[in-house]
């Protein structure tokens, strides 16, 4: 087996800033030696998440606001309550979403759709600094 890693670092702006990072896992893929395998992207942090979407603002504009209809920013949220904290929507957005995603890597490429990017989600209340490891296994 081969593994091949690297690391993107991103500043966001929090509050479901949504971070197309399709070129980025892409440059990673490519620098490395392997042609084929499956990729995972995940990111670290407890109020971030990664999937694919078609990025466009239509639906980005969307995934907010179906997010905002599940988990909404303001509400009765027992972490916030315990925490002296006002970002438990962050957590849980973020959980229904999930840290991580795989894409097969075939011929040093993302095997993604015409319209599917990768994308960073950071839901957080405040801007922050994010880290996405990426790996690829062959």
């Amino acid at each position: 087996m081969a593994v091949h890693t690297g690391e993107l670092r991103l500043s966001s702006s929090g509050d479901a800033d949504v971070i197309d990072i399709t070129g980025d896992v892409q440059r990673i893929v490519a620098e490395g030696p392997l042609d084929d395998g499956l990729l995972t992207a995940f990111v670290r942090g407890s109020t971030a998440a990664i999937t694919t979407m078609e990025f466009e603002p239509g639906g980005v504009a969307d995934l907010r606001a179906l997010l905002d209809r599940l988990a909404p920013v303001e509400g009765d949220y027992e972490h916030n309550r315990l925490n002296h904290d006002t970002n438990s929507h962050a957590h849980q957005r973020a959980s229904l979403i999930g840290a991580s995603e795989q894409v097969p890597v075939t011929g040093g490429r993302l095997a993604l759709g015409t319209w599917q990017q990768l994308v960073l989600i950071d839901f957080d209340d405040r801007p922050r600094e994010r880290t996405v490891l990426v790996q690829v296994v062959s």
